[in-house]
């Protein structure tokens, strides 16, 4: 009886494999999906044919603006400076983009960023009435941009995204800055992607073209992160992937916050462990 119960049960049922591959094709032919939301891009094509992921850095991987606020807190502790620190380091960040096309303009020729940053900072030293600071402290000072703090989810976020895709920083930050930073905050880069290899500051194409050849890859091939959607919509002229991250803390709280409510982008994160989930990491 036993062996004759045990015979009813292996013909009736089906093999577990075949069972779950027969219940996808019902709701698939109906078009309807089961499964989570958090794996439909990695089991799409958008993400199969990914093999590299390349990174915005500032605000994206890092809190740039919490770094600065902390390092100028710390600047004022040992000078006697009384500054509105978190007003600062926005004002240092909004120099940026206009020393950028400065370069692109032609009115500067190529320059690092790092020395851009030091532009920015002679500048703001002298409107902040920061008067006192020797060289050594400037440049230490301005190398702040070398030491910020990755978000919560950063590192491990990473770890975990490059168990399936190579994973590089492509950012405007120079090459020093940027291999700094992943030395400072534990960042496990698969390799340091800069602008300044290109000659070209994103959004410029050749930026992200710059990428995809140093990877050896075509731009379908690789995805742009980042929490910025100008830089994602560049990448995508250039014929790359695009996954943006939401930071909403980046400039600061009670600021407006873009969720890509249209669907402009492949993948929408709410962090670096969200994208790994939903890109099947």
């Amino acid at each position: 009886m036993a062996n004759r119960h045990q015979h009813e049960q292996q013909t009736t049922l089906l093999p577990r494999r075949k069972f779950l591959k027969q219940l996808s094709i019902v709701p698939a032919a109906l078009g309807i999906s089961i499964l989570p939301e958090n794996m439909l891009a990695a089991q799409s094509g958008v993400v199969a044919n990914v093999r590299a992921l390349v990174f915005d850095v500032f605000g994206t991987v890092v809190d740039w603006r919490s770094s600065i606020t902390r390092e100028g807190q710390l600047l004022a502790a040992r000078k006697g400076y009384t500054a509105d620190w978190a007003n600062f380091a926005d004002r240092w960040r909004s120099g940026y983009g206009p020393a950028m096309n400065r370069v692109r303009t032609g009115e500067l020729p190529w320059t690092k960023i790092d020395d851009l940053h030091r532009m920015i900072l002679d500048e703001l030293v002298v409107e902040f009435g920061l008067t006192g600071m020797t060289e050594e402290e400037l440049d230490h000072f301005n190398k702040a941009w070398h030491r910020l703090s990755p978000w919560p989810d950063t590192v491990g976020g990473l770890n975990r995204l490059k168990t399936r895709f190579i994973i590089a920083t492509l950012s405007n930050g120079n090459v020093a800055l940027l291999t700094n930073m992943a030395k400072n905050a534990g960042m496990p880069w698969d390799a340091i992607l800069s602008a300044e290899l290109s000659g070209h500051y994103k959004p410029d194409p050749e930026a992200y073209l710059k990428a995809a050849d140093l990877l050896s890859l075509p731009p379908e091939q690789v995805m742009m992160v980042a929490a910025h959607p100008g830089d994602l919509r560049a990448a995508a002229r250039t014929g790359m992937r695009t996954a943006y991250v939401i930071r909403p803390l980046e400039r600061g709280p009670g600021r407006p916050v873009n969720t890509n409510p249209d669907g402009e982008f492949d993948v929408t994160a709410n962090d670096f462990v969200d994208l790994a989930v939903k890109l099947g990491a």
